[in-house]
């Protein structure tokens, strides 16, 4: 077992296509063939979009944690993650942040960093995006993204937007 296995990977979920719910549990299923151990899944929340084009549909999210295998890098696992964005339908246009059927988000893996034109680990945005801390923090509160000060809630509570999120389940 290399020193590396024991890290836990965040993936944020998102939908605002087709049964958004459907679509979100489907896929925390499959992240649980990426893990040796029980996936940490938080609940379905709803959001409204932040940085998409006008008109776009509410989003369903969720958050899950994992102990990636011990043969998996942060590259490895951003390349499953998008394999299974296309499994689901996803396509790629040229609007940024165009409604979609699945948006799998590589946030944390461990306490590693990147800043390649591929990855950039953490999130760049995680911690100022409520609908990524907020699930984060029901499944991991204490956890401390790499270059942050204090945990997830820690974060969450400082947030100063006015964006709220429903729990569907």
């Amino acid at each position: 077992m290399n020193k590396h296995s024991r890290e836990m990977a965040f993936v944020a979920l998102g939908s605002n296509l087709g049964d958004s719910v459907e679509i979100v549990r489907r896929a925390l299923g499959r992240l649980q063939t990426l893990s040796d151990a029980p996936l940490l899944r938080s609940s379905l929340w709803q959001s409204v979009p932040v940085d998409c084009p006008p008109g776009s549909p509410l989003f369903v999210n969720a958050m899950a944690g994992f102990r990636p295998r011990a043969d998996q890098t942060p590259q490895s696992l951003l390349r499953q993650l998008q394999v299974l964005e296309e499994e689901f339908g996803r396509r790629r246009g040229n609007i940024a942040n165009e409604p979609r059927l699945l948006d799998l988000d590589l946030i944390a893996f461990g306490a590693r960093t990147a800043k390649q034109p591929e990855l950039v680990l953490p999130h760049p945005r995680a911690h100022l995006r409520r609908f990524v801390l907020q699930p984060l923090a029901e499944i991991a509160p204490e956890f401390v993204l790499p270059g942050q000060v204090g945990g997830v809630a820690a974060l969450l509570g400082e947030l100063s937007n006015i964006e709220r999120l429903v729990r569907l389940e």
